[in-house]
């Protein structure tokens, strides 16, 4: 079985870029400011459609933030505790923990999405941002339950074996001693969850939810300027993108400069 360290070695998602790494921190400059040039020249030189495009979106931009944020809360939550499901010595919690994993890795998100809404709604009224969240945070809430689970494994059991012999019982063990130093190496998978989970709340516009991609839908489908639309939602996209991985890259820093 590999070790679970070795999970945190090669980035999956988006590069979050750090100052050791040259090449990736100038390509993060050059992709942001391209990105503002981009949209600056694009709204000088043709205001009709994409300035008022930038004018259309705002409101479907805070509901990204909305879902993203909300999501990413409550996707931790989950994650946390199954995560240590994961890790239970208790084989009842932790098969539940380990076939939640199994069965929302194993379905598209789309999918859940799609079933969440439905199925809830043969029972109760959900406004469609509800299930929006619900749906996104069990989704990623299994995936940050691996990524606790590898963080606590990566932990030292000469750490434990401390704590236990200064008299900490296991709850005080993990969330005084474990977790805070595991927080270092969970920190940077967690925010690449972060930035994938942000680019799939684009997703929730076919359960009606006014994210970005839903009001760029609304304006193409009444001025039929499909590829300036798609165009300026996908650099608006890119610039939130990079925004998010440079404050994860900042709150690593501090982390691994405060521990």
């Amino acid at each position: 079985m590999p070790d679970d360290r070795m999970q945190f070695e090669i980035p999956e998602n988006t590069a979050i870029p750090r100052a050791k790494d040259k090449g990736l921190f100038n390509a993060w400059f050059v992709a942001f400011f391209g990105a503002l040039a981009t949209i600056a020249y694009l709204v000088i030189t043709r205001p009709d459609p994409y300035l008022n495009i930038l004018k259309f979106i705002p409101d479907g931009i805070l509901i990204t933030f909305q879902v993203t944020v909300t999501s990413i809360v409550f996707s931790l939550m989950i994650g946390l505790l199954t995560g240590l499901g994961r890790i239970s010595t208790n084989k009842f919690i932790n098969m539940i923990a380990s076939t939640y994993v199994e069965i929302v890795r194993g379905i598209p998100l789309l999918v859940q999405l799609f079933y969440i809404y439905y199925a809830l709604g043969r029972f109760l009224k959900v406004p469609d941002m509800v299930a929006a969240v619900i749906a996104m945070s069990v989704c990623y809430g299994a995936y940050m339950g691996e990524i606790f689970r590898a963080g606590i494994r990566s932990i030292d059991k000469g750490q434990t074996e401390a704590a236990r012999s200064l008299g900490f019982n296991k709850r005080e063990t993990m969330f005084l001693v474990i977790l805070p130093q595991a927080w270092r190496t969970i920190l940077p998978p967690v925010g690449n969850e972060f930035i994938m989970l942000l680019k799939d709340t684009s997703l929730i516009s076919i359960l009606g939810v006014a994210d970005i991609l839903r009001r760029g839908r609304e304006f193409a489908s009444e001025s039929f300027y499909y590829f300036e639309t798609y165009t300026m939602i996908a650099l608006v996209y890119l610039i939130i993108t990079l925004i998010l991985s440079k404050c994860v890259a900042r709150m690593e820093h501090k982390v691994n400069h405060y521990a």
